[in-house]
């Protein structure tokens, strides 16, 4: 029995990423292989005496650009020398924010987006209203990601994604010092959505965070043991510290030198798998296999959004809860919690509580009910809750 758990862990693994591969690369045909990252910029030619017609011709930028940027008023204006409006590096700053801009609005799919946000509240209120009826198990939860993984990656690709939001904010920032507004935008519906239910679109709406979900899933016994291999359960203090110190590398790279290092090594370009390189190759594929055994190791130790996420999730109005009126202290909950979040909301003996996905397995295998999703407050347990739930247990 065993050895066929192994097998087809292992059957289903290899199945889900070649069709994932597979069929996003028909997709991105389909979709007709527009660019879903901006061009890279080069360096303009600038000369002494130059007028606007010539440093448009040098630069291979059309008047539509030139008219916004110098503000012209007719055609007349495009003689007007480039001493008139500042020092080489003003004029550099002022072109390069609006090209930046310009490729930002370029590189987007305008009737892939609407189309996606719409089908996220869509799916997310279907869950919502699930979860509130309490009727998540594990059959329904594998269901529930590997449609998110289809409709939000494999269909409708990569971009736009929770991630993407913060990541490429700071990068375009850091490299043309100008925010893309439509960015914004997205990025506060994101965290509305968190704010609103605690880590929900990281849970059930995000095709990167979906599809390792559904590998761990896919690799758990009955018992929550792993069919291959063992589980790994990461401590809190280690993921967040890891994802804090790459978070600030990230943002000190992109000042410094314009890098973004997390361009190449991107887990959602699984879903745009013709970018991939070697090394984002190696890197995605490794990550893939670490979440047989690790709960989300990307949510937890680099995603940015991850981390925004989980300050505001601080917040959340509709959160995992528990009624100790009715816990009989058994902890089923904590052992069935794919990481330590749940038992630091069961016993809030510490001051830090983890990220939690809302994922339901606690309400799943709760015998009494005591768990719920809902904007009820988290209380304390009474002092000597588990301590008589150990008395009870040995009574039994």
């Amino acid at each position: 029995m065993h050895k066929y758990r192994q097998l087809r862990t292992a059957l289903y693994f290899i199945i889900i990423i070649v069709s994932i591969v597979g069929l996003s690369i028909l997709s991105t045909r389909i979709w007709g292989g527009k660019p879903e990252q901006p061009q890279k910029r080069n360096v303009l030619i600038i000369e002494k005496g130059m007028t606007i017609n010539q440093f448009g011709e040098a630069n291979a930028l059309p008047n539509t650009v030139l008219k916004e940027v110098f503000n012209l008023k007719g055609q007349p204006d495009l003689g007007r020398t480039l001493d008139e409006y500042g020092s080489p590096e003003q004029i550099t700053s002022m072109v390069t924010k609006k090209l930046a801009l310009a490729s930002e609005h370029a590189s987007k799919n305008w009737i892939k987006i609407p189309v996606k946000f719409g089908l996220w509240f869509i799916y997310l209120a279907s869950i919502f209203v699930l979860l509130k009826k309490r009727n998540i198990t594990s059959g329904v939860r594998r269901a529930l990601l590997f449609t998110a993984i289809l409709i939000f990656g494999v269909v409708l690709g990569s971009d736009p994604n929770p991630m993407g939001t913060i990541k490429d904010a700071i990068y375009l920032y850091g490299t043309a010092h100008v925010i893309f507004p439509p960015r914004m935008v997205a990025l506060s519906i994101f965290l509305l959505i968190v704010f609103f239910a605690n880590k929900y679109i990281c849970a059930w709406g995000c095709q990167a965070g979906a599809l390792q979900e559904l590998i761990f899933r896919i690799n758990q016994t009955d018992e929550q043991k792993a069919a291959v291999g063992r589980k790994i359960t990461l401590p809190f203090a280690l993921t967040n510290s890891v994802r804090c110190a790459f978070f600030c590398v990230f943002i000190f790279v992109t000042f410094t030198w314009g890098i973004d290092i997390i361009g190449p090594i991107d887990p959602f370009k699984i879903y745009k798998p013709t970018q991939l390189g070697l090394i984002g190759g190696i890197f995605i594929g490794s990550l893939l296999v670490a979440s047989l055994f690790i709960y989300r190791p990307w949510c937890h130790l680099f995603c940015p959004f991850g981390l925004v996420g989980w300050l505001v999730e601080k917040a959340s109005l509709v959160k995992i809860s528990v009624n100790y009126e009715t816990c009989i202290a058994c902890q089923k909950c904590a052992t069935a919690c794919p990481s330590t979040v749940m038992n630091a909301i069961l016993k809030r003996d510490k001051t830090t509580i983890p990220d939690c996905f809302a994922c339901y397995s606690c309400r799943e295998v709760c015998p009494t009910g005591s768990i719920c999703f809902s904007s009820r407050k988290r209380t304390f347990p009474p002092s000597d809750h588990f301590n008589k739930g150990k008395k009870d247990k040995g009574n039994v």
